[in-house]
């Protein structure tokens, strides 16, 4: 086992060679999913693939960093902790569990300290059949010239017509109108898409190729930037479906809260990703959570996130305007102190522990 601290890294960089070195040295089977485009330091960017136990286990327990780039910074320590435990992997294997580790969903927003991918797209909102109507998002089209103003900083007259939404309305409202999803502004913030991207596709690819086999699917995806500082809540990763959700808290805790009954931090979302189990492994019996770490508060968090896409739409900006755009939204998912990494990684192997009941 090693340090806590030394689970995490500083970039993408080096949280990649951190877990290829830490699957390698487990014994995994190793499969990595290229990227086409470069990472940030020109690096080669991939959805990396670990599987630790029999290919042909019936319980198999999947564990994801990265789905909102930035985000990556956590499950990726979380992963490579893991992967270094020798008492989690003798009893992952003694209860019969394969893990498959997916490193980095979305490695472009990882690297390039951005939540979405490189079509600007929220991937937690992006698996939809985009043959049919999408969600609308009415709200959100109401902020949407206030989210992204000329200038950034906003200026008095945006600060003060924010500030009275939020007085008016609260600043849930506030949060549910920007986060549910939206599908209409390409340029905006929760961006859902217009159809599957990069990252959607080869996720299916990789779950056709590892799940199917299985009867029993547990998933804990890795996620940051709701809730108390430090404290992961564990969020139902599924459907509406009562059945499922008991199961979780079984599992996880009477405290496993879901976006469908109004328990969560989180607003109810459109388009999630768990939903590709259900293509993957129809037959299975899945039962999911997120596991969402607070970081600063949600109003900051937004902000952060409203700074990062105005950004991305005006390249021209100052170089010195551009890095601390990049340090408020790293700081804004990623807590870089040694307590903080202990709360994360404390929770997330119990977390581990507690799959299939066990």
């Amino acid at each position: 086992m090693i340090r806590i601290p030394k689970a995490f890294a500083s970039s993408y960089a080096k949280a990649r060679v951190k877990f290829l070195e830490a699957a390698a040295t487990a014994g995994t089977h190793i499969e990595s999913f290229n990227h086409p485009l470069p990472g940030r330091e020109g690096e080669q960017l991939a959805l990396d693939v670990a599987l630790d136990g029999d290919p042909q286990a019936k319980r198999l327990l999947i564990v994801s960093s990265g789905c909102h780039g930035v985000e990556g910074f956590c499950g990726s320590g979380v992963q490579v902790f893991a992967l270094h435990d020798s008492e989690w992997r003798e009893k992952a294997r003694s209860a019969g569990i394969a893990v498959l580790y997916l490193h980095a969903l979305n490695p472009y927003g990882f690297s390039h300290l951005r939540r979405v991918t490189q079509e600007n797209v929220d991937l937690n909102r992006n698996f939809l059949d985009f043959s049919k109507p999408v969600p609308d998002n009415a709200d959100y089209g109401r902020i949407h010239p206030l989210l992204l103003p000329e200038t950034w900083p906003p200026d008095d007259a945006n600060r003060a017509a924010t500030q009275a939404f939020i007085d008016q309305n609260g600043v849930k409202a506030w949060q549910a109108a920007i986060s549910a999803g939206q599908y209409e502004f390409s340029g905006g913030l929760f961006y859902g898409g217009n159809a599957p991207t990069w990252s959607n596709h080869t996720l299916r690819q990789v779950l056709s190729r590892y799940v199917n086999h299985a009867n029993q699917i547990a998933w804990i995806d890795l996620h940051t930037g709701l809730g108390p500082q430090g404290v992961g809540e564990r969020i139902h990763a599924g459907r509406d479906n009562a059945e499922a959700l008991a199961r979780a808290r079984h599992w996880w805790g009477d405290g496993v809260t879901s976006i469908h009954d109004g328990s969560s931090s989180s607003a109810l979302l459109t388009g999630l990703l768990w939903y590709s189990i259900e293509e993957a492994a129809p037959n299975a019996q899945y039962t999911g959570i997120a596991l969402e770490y607070g970081t600063e508060p949600v109003v900051e968090i937004l902000d952060a996130l409203r700074g990062d896409h105005w950004l991305a739409l005006h390249p021209e900006a100052p170089a010195e305007l551009a890095a601390q755009i990049k340090e408020r939204i790293r700081h804004a998912f990623y807590t870089d102190t040694d307590p903080w990494k202990g709360q994360v990684i404390s929770q997330a192997r119990q977390a581990m522990f507690q799959s299939f009941g066990e």
